[in-house]
């Protein structure tokens, strides 16, 4: 389950560790199930409600999204071949960085997967309604929601192989029908429902970087593949193709879907609809059966998305916590699953959920804009970090590829750009407010690895080596290496020597030689 990286030439790669006997991994499909019921969740069945407020301008928004959304994909595939492991978004900007950027990451995505998890249930609760609940009131909602993050949390506390399976099942169950509504509801657009081209009262610009801002939550998630690496079957091959695939599949479905709905649902109805596709559904066939059936399905998706990110907001805080960047709590595992850090974020969701609810006048979208802009820093950490490689160790690469995949990591990291300029004042200051938050954790976790002087209460060497056989630490030509020399120093030196030391004493695994660690083939 773990990952050991390497360092060849000064530029980071790592070997999957082998697969422990008995462990559950997942292979290419469920790992694309993951993207797929990761990005799709109920976020796409509320989000035409949220975008008819800027009329069918947001449409273009959500065009230029998804070209940004398959670059960053594209780039997501190719670092997962450079560096294969769990983590993700926080190793990458580790191993090009330094640790302050892989703890900035690794605590803005944290954030955002939990944030996430509640606006997701917010969407999900809004579909349960069409059968229960139906007058909309705020006690059973909140209770409603509760229920929809506490049962995926207890399906992955029970362990992989049932978390994949809900994965596969949920995901084909909602994308049979969303790909009917982008393919055969388009056969019933009537182009009078689309109103006003830009009803927001903004100027063009604004009302495109507004609504692609929105329209970027749809593809949070087009990353879990990468977080999630370390569970995945051969990893550089099968991370960087699910990731693609799942974006595609999601691209599809998503605009032509949005389409459908703008173009049956009239503009002034669907900004005050909870629940468009079943509008959209009902407009199209007559009567409520249809749209019944399509909200079953957003049940359904919501489900498999909270089933998959419940596993995720926990996957990349267990890697920090590995290499002692996060309380080590968050590295504890049970029935192989991170259980302290899934049952934390759920408590977390679940009060910020009913802060929304109580608080908020406009649910969905307050808690989407915070969500994006969280989700953007490891983004554009990620293209950085990709962009970083290509330019100081891509000189091997033929020309020919080298432009392509530096075109590809620009429009990635300028993707990522426009996506935080887009998400408002409002979500700036509260996402910057949570982002720094952090600056305390990673000052106590700085000091208590003893880097800086001596800790308060030294940790035995044995700790320094996790159960599941991960090598922690700073990684050569992470923060601590000496300015241009490659040289480690201070901690770094002493954090070495421990893990050599208890190295030794582990079968299969020996010294470093020349900067890598010896293999059974160097014996």
């Amino acid at each position: 389950m773990s990952d050991r990286t390497e360092v060849r030439g000064g530029e980071p790669t790592a070997r999957p560790a082998p697969e422990a006997e008995g462990e559950h991994r997942f292979g290419l499909p469920t790992a694309t199930a993951l993207v797929v019921g990761s990005v799709i969740g109920t976020g796409v069945f509320a989000l035409p409600s949220a975008l008819a407020a800027y009329g069918p301008i947001s449409l273009v928004a959500f065009g230029l999204v998804t070209f940004g959304a398959l670059a960053l994909a594209l780039t997501f595939g190719a670092l997962s071949r450079r560096i294969p492991g769990s983590g993700g978004p926080y190793v990458y900007a580790r191993e090009a960085f330094g640790d302050f950027a892989g703890f900035l990451t690794a605590w803005s995505y944290w954030i955002t997967a939990w944030a996430g998890n509640a606006a997701i249930v917010v969407a999900w609760v809004g579909y349960v309604e069409v059968f229960w609940n139906t007058g909309h009131s705020t006690g059973w909602s909140i209770a409603i929601a509760m229920v929809g993050l506490w049962l995926p949390a207890l399906v992955n506390l029970s362990g992989l192989r049932n978390t994949g399976a809900m994965q596969v099942v949920t995901t084909v169950l909602k994308f049979v029908p969303l790909l009917f509504m982008a393919t055969v509801g388009l056969l019933f657009v009537d182009a009078d429902n689309f109103g006003s081209f830009n009803a927001s009262g903004m100027s063009a610009g604004g009302a495109v970087s507004a609504a692609a801002a929105i329209a970027l939550f749809s593809y949070l998630g087009i990353e879990t593949a990468s977080v999630a690496a370390g569970r995945v079957r051969d990893p550089r091959r099968n991370v960087g193709l699910a990731t693609v695939l799942g974006t595609l599949g999601c691209a599809v479905v998503y605009v032509l879907g949005t389409v459908t709905v703008f173009g049956t649902v009239p503009n002034a109805a669907l900004q005050a609809s909870t629940a468009p596709f079943t509008d959209s559904a009902d407009a199209i066939f007559g009567g409520e059966w249809a749209g019944q059936a399509v909200a079953v399905a957003a049940v359904v998706s919501g489900l498999g998305a909270l089933i998959g990110w419940t596993l995720i907001v926990a996957e990349m805080p267990r890697v920090a916590a590995r290499d002692r960047l996060f309380p080590r709590q968050f590295a504890a595992t049970r029935n192989g699953v991170p259980a302290f850090g899934i049952i934390s974020s759920t408590v977390l969701a679940s009060l910020l959920t009913v802060v929304s609810y109580t608080s908020f006048a406009n649910v969905f979208t307050t808690i989407v804009l915070l969500s994006v802009l969280t989700a953007v820093i490891p983004y554009l950490f990620s293209a950085a970090a990709q962009l970083f490689w290509l330019l100081t160790r891509g000189r091997a690469t033929r020309p020919a590829r080298l432009v392509r995949d530096v075109l590809v990591s620009v429009v990635a990291l300028v993707f990522s750009f426009w996506s935080l300029a887009g998400s408002g004042y409002q979500a700036v200051y509260y996402g910057a407010f949570c982002l720094f938050l952090g600056v305390p954790v990673y000052i106590w976790m700085k000091v208590g690895r003893g880097e800086y002087g001596e800790p308060a209460s030294p940790q035995p060497a044995d700790e320094l080596v996790p159960t599941d056989g991960a090598v922690p630490g700073p990684r050569d030509g992470a923060a601590g290496d000496r300015a241009g020399s490659g040289e480690p120093t201070g901690g770094v030196v002493v954090a070495r020597e421990a893990v050599a030391a208890r190295s030794a004493e582990i079968p299969g695994r020996g010294p470093r030689v020349d900067g890598r660690r010896r293999s059974p083939a160097d014996h």
